[in-house]
């Protein structure tokens, strides 16, 4: 198979290729693509060097599957023209996850629903991912009616600049600032730029992901998106209120049984989901499940994932699995 990375110099796509070699998936050519500043550099996979080429040559070469992580403007552009020479485009931006004619995908949740004609098929936002995974069981089995969260993202969320930025105020050394303010010792209530709503952009992914990803545009949902100095992945507080009643018992049991998720859930002796457990792993954890008893049928959990891996690398390479176990290329 041969796989073109879009964006393999930058944080998600080094990751991609590292996910890539990890899972053996199987590449009989790499394609390594960046802007045209880094065309020409070489990248490492499997112990080879591969020169990076430009997003022209990429489509001339037609490969089989494109990964795309590069910004929004770019997939918007290019992920058309690679489409166009019958290449599979897995877009991590969010350029087309609103767009009714493109499918949003989580694989243990809705990959059946692709085939052969979605030519370019959207990776969810990081915050999302490892929210959905763990809602979706749940709903299946109680039906969501709300959900309010609050989220605690990592800076790698925002990229290679906001990491110089937080060693920087580390070193004690003034830099290039990716967000407004200092992150070190803070907590940004402010990820990604402020709609018409005063809510973010980072805010209403989660809803209208959420909703088109479980398929249920009936689903109440209320977001605050907090940036924090961490670097090993997101978390989230999650208050869901069901249509019918539900024995927590029984959702740590369901939860124990949905692929992808690993339960991290007892007090008695400190077990809960942090960052630093999540970060280089591919799960998403799930912990501090207890009952809201200022709420009927409503419950609260922490979840925490790698935002790197599954909340967006992982995600979009598990994708590429499931065309190429399905013949879907």
């Amino acid at each position: 198979m041969r796989v073109a990375v879009v964006g393999a110099t930058g944080m998600v796509g080094q990751v991609m290729l590292k996910i890539l070699e990890e899972r053996n998936f199987p590449i009989s050519e790499l394609i390594p693509v960046a802007s045209e500043r880094s065309v020409g550099k070489e990248i490492s996979f499997k112990n080879n060097n591969y020169k990076v080429v430009s997003l022209q040559d990429a489509v001339n070469a037609k490969p089989d599957i494109a990964l795309f992580s590069a910004g929004g403007s770019t997939s918007l552009e290019w992920a058309p023209k690679f489409a166009e020479v019958g290449t599979t485009v897995v877009d991590n931006s969010s350029a087309w996850r609103m767009d009714h004619t493109k499918k949003l995908i989580v694989p243990e949740i809705n990959a059946n629903t692709l085939t052969k004609e979605d030519k370019i098929i959207a990776n969810p936002n990081c915050s999302t991912i490892q929210m959905v995974l763990v809602l979706a069981p749940l709903h299946s089995k109680y039906k969501i009616k709300r959900l309010v969260i609050s989220t605690y993202q990592s800076i790698t969320g925002t990229g290679v600049k906001a990491v110089k930025q937080l060693e920087n105020e580390l070193a004690g050394v003034k830099g290039e600032m990716a967000y407004p303010y200092p992150i070190h010792q803070n907590a940004l209530p402010h990820c990604d730029v402020f709609e018409n709503n005063g809510y973010t952009k980072e805010e209403m992914k989660l809803v209208r992901e959420t909703q088109k990803i479980l398929d249920d545009r009936t689903i109440a949902v209320t977001a605050t998106a907090v940036r924090i100095p961490t670097a090993g992945g997101h978390s989230e507080s999650v208050n869901i209120e069901f249509e019918t009643d539900f024995d927590v018992n029984e959702v740590r049991q369901i939860l124990n049984n949905t692929e992808g998720v690993t339960v991290q859930d007892n007090p008695d002796v400190n077990v809960y989901p942090m960052p630093i457990y999540a970060n280089g792993k591919d799960d998403v954890f799930v912990g501090r499940i207890r009952r809201d008893e200022s709420q009927p049928n409503s419950l609260n959990m922490w979840i925490v994932s790698d935002n790197l891996r599954k909340g967006a690398a992982t995600n979009a390479v598990q994708i590429a699995e499931y065309l190429s176990a399905k013949n879907l290329l």
